[in-house]
């Protein structure tokens, strides 16, 4: 661990001397890099000599305590080398936490895709849930969110709803939601009581911004249509809607949420570069995954990822097997201690790796 650290010290000391060029501000996209790099090293270097100063201080108070006849210096050697013992394994771990290196997704925006599976009726009402489950938790931690499409039901579900939230380390946070959720519970229309399973999918994509993913005018298909809808005055009257084709990848992307079509054409290159963007990012992971074993899952949204047991008031993450009884506030958007577990297995994975 000593040696990645004076190896970082020296990465630092160039990176350091980058951020002071003048001439770096020019690339956009290498400036916003060195500064992250910058921030990240200037973390892992402040608790660098916080543990040469404990290292340090540890062999000061041994030797003190071995070569001092005062009793009461001895005594304050003693208390100051307990102290420092019991500090330097804390600093240790958090060194090696550190030494993970930044993953530059961690602070994207992201669009969140929810669409009803298996279940019916049921199925659409869970997805309804777990969008308010997720804008709330949005809510408390300060991030922004919203709406893009919504597809709605009868009964006041989502066959699939999407939409975007924002702020700081959004994908870092929820990048483990990505999968199927399967609720178990009786449906209101149920006589007999019988407990339903039914199944939600969730996709959690990385907001691409335009520089990161090319979209030629010529790999485009756009199409514009009449907005549907359950009738009356949700009925658009004119071509509003729109359709967008990618014709390389054959991925489609409908917008009609919006009265205006260029405000449903901007959504839907959002979203669209987001999918365009997973898919890349897809095949790198692949290609991770082939040199070693996935963290947490694969992330793919067919993987069942989580149950919620409505008549245990139980929730149970599969892949890192966590079950907590707290079903109705987690839904109510206190979703830390899931949220939260998952990021620490996965660094701790990570850890495993570089060791």
């Amino acid at each position: 661990m000593l040696k990645k650290l004076e190896s970082l010290s020296l990465r630092f000391a160039e990176v350091e001397k980058a951020v002071q060029d003048p001439l770096l501000i020019k690339d956009a996209k290498l400036y916003k890099d060195t500064m992250r790099e910058h921030s990240h090293l200037c973390q892992v270097m402040e608790a660098y000599e916080r543990y040469k100063a404990i290292l340090s201080g540890i062999e000061d108070a041994k030797h003190m305590i071995s070569h001092e006849t005062d009793g009461d210096l001895k005594e304050m050697a003693r208390e100051e080398l307990d102290a420092l013992e019991k500090e330097r394994p804390e600093m240790e771990e958090k060194i090696k936490l550190l030494l993970i290196p930044p993953d530059p997704l961690e602070e994207k925006n992201i669009i969140m895709e929810i669409r009803g599976g298996t279940g019916g009726d049921e199925a659409t009402l869970f997805a309804a849930d777990l969008y308010k489950m997720y804008t709330r938790y949005a809510d408390m931690k300060g991030w922004r969110h919203e709406l893009i499409s919504a597809n709605e039901t009868e009964v006041g579900g989502f066959k699939e709803i999407s939409f975007s939230i924002s702020g700081k380390y959004v994908y870092g946070s929820l990048r483990y939601e990505s999968g199927v959720h399967r609720v178990q519970r009786v449906p209101e229309t149920e006589s007999q009581g019988r407990v339903h399973t039914s199944a939600v999918t969730v996709a959690v994509l990385p907001e691409a911004e335009e520089t990161e993913i090319e979209i030629r005018p010529e790999d485009l298909r756009v199409d514009v249509m009449r907005a549907g809808g359950p009738g009356g005055q949700c009925v658009n009257t004119t071509d509003s809607a729109v359709r967008l084709t990618h014709i390389p990848t054959g991925l489609v992307v409908i917008q009609q949420d919006e009265k205006s079509q260029i405000k449903n054409k901007a959504k839907a290159m959002r979203v669209l570069r987001a999918r365009l963007f997973e898919l890349e990012e897809g095949k790198k992971n692949a290609e991770r995954a082939a040199e070693r074993k996935s963290q947490i899952g694969s992330g793919d949204r067919s993987e069942r990822i989580r149950t919620y047991n409505v008549p245990l008031i139980r929730v149970t993450d599969h892949r890192i097997n966590l079950t907590l009884y707290k079903l109705d506030t987690i839904l109510q958007g206190y979703c830390d201690e899931l949220v939260d577990g998952l990021c620490l297995y996965a660094k701790e994975e990570m850890l495993r790796e570089i060791k």
